[in-house]
């Protein structure tokens, strides 16, 4: 239900999504689909002799679906001259002519010159390969220092939200802030009010140690901003969805008991907390999306089948639509 409202309210608003890995089957299917139910104008990149033959193997039909490839891209001296600029004195002309030629970083450059107005990669890209253009041309939105991801989980019409599990491996107490505040921008960006918990070993004050430290200093200082939304931590997890837990060891709080969005102390914790929900709590995982960036840019699982990019992709284009 959650990707169905997301669908619905992008459908027809023509938000053109980049696909880096065009020639891949489940690239082509996720994207025939998104076009014939106009929910995305999708562009698929790479080679149109080796797209078309991955069409005619699986039985896709691409016809209005837009195919581009860096070699005959009509722009190409204007993009390359942005990329110089971009760089600054990083990279040469042939250096980036060079980069140019792959589509992750040739996708980049079509989403920051306005070619596009998002970008799904890593069907085959790594996700280093897709957030190093990312952060390198695009760069991070205005008041943001690192890039983030989230994962949202979801089990009918249950939505809920857990970051960092893919990027940061060990955030201080500073990026820990930001990260609450770009998750909560992309809880809102998706049309939910965010419930934030900080989550700890440690609910308020009950346990000691150098982690905990950590993310009750992240909370005290979130609390102090003129946020839109309630924070709260330091908390166990069973505090934030309990309510007859909360009850006890947070008596005082807004949202224990009730909290939607939640952000891990480390990537330990996150990576093995969203795999938990998804395995053993029947949660499917829809992710991870990144954060902090310019643009929507997302990274897909390399073990992703079709559906999963087609879901990606509403995400992807209501981070842009719903930004607006």
């Amino acid at each position: 239900m959650f990707v169905d409202e997301l669908r619905d309210k992008i459908r027809g608003k023509g938000v053109r999504i980049v696909f880096t890995e065009g020639p891949d089957h489940r690239v082509q299917e996720a994207a025939v689909r998104l076009y014939k139910e106009e929910i995305v104008e999708p562009v698929l990149l790479g080679d149109p002799e080796e797209i078309a033959a991955t069409a005619k193997t699986y039985g896709f039909d691409l016809d209005g679906i837009c195919i581009m490839t860096p070699k005959d891209f009509p722009d190409m001296d204007k993009m390359v001259t942005r990329m110089i600029e971009l760089r600054r004195g990083k990279m040469d002309e042939a250096s980036c002519r060079k980069a140019l030629q792959q589509t992750n970083y040739f996708g980049t450059m079509l989403v920051q010159m306005g070619y596009a107005d998002g970008l799904l990669g890593g069907a085959t890209y790594s996700t280093a390969d897709t957030v190093r253009p990312a952060l390198q041309l695009v760069k991070a939105a205005p008041g943001n220092s690192i890039v983030s991801s989230c994962f949202v989980l979801v089990k009918g019409d249950e939505q809920l939200f857990m970051g960092d599990c893919s990027i940061n491996i060990n955030p201080n107490v500073d990026e820990l802030v930001e990260i609450t505040m770009q998750t909560a921008n992309t809880v809102k960006q998706l049309g939910i009010q965010p419930r934030i918990g900080l989550l700890s070993y440690s609910t308020l004050g009950s346990a000691k140690g150098e982690s905990v430290a950590k993310v009750r200093e992240a909370a005290i200082r979130l609390q102090r901003m003129p946020l839109d939304y309630k924070v709260e931590g330091e908390m166990q997890f069973d505090c934030c969805v309990a309510p007859e837990v909360a009850a006890l060891k947070a008596p005082d709080s807004e949202i224990a008991g009730n909290i939607n969005t939640f952000v891990f102390p480390n990537i330990d914790a996150g990576n093995i907390g969203y795999k938990i929900a998804a395995r053993l709590g029947g949660y499917e995982a829809i992710g991870p999306i990144l954060q902090g960036l310019n643009a929507p840019i997302n990274d897909l699982s390399r073990g992703c089948n079709a559906e999963e990019i087609y879901k990606m992709a509403i995400v992807t284009a209501a981070q842009k639509f719903m930004n607006i």
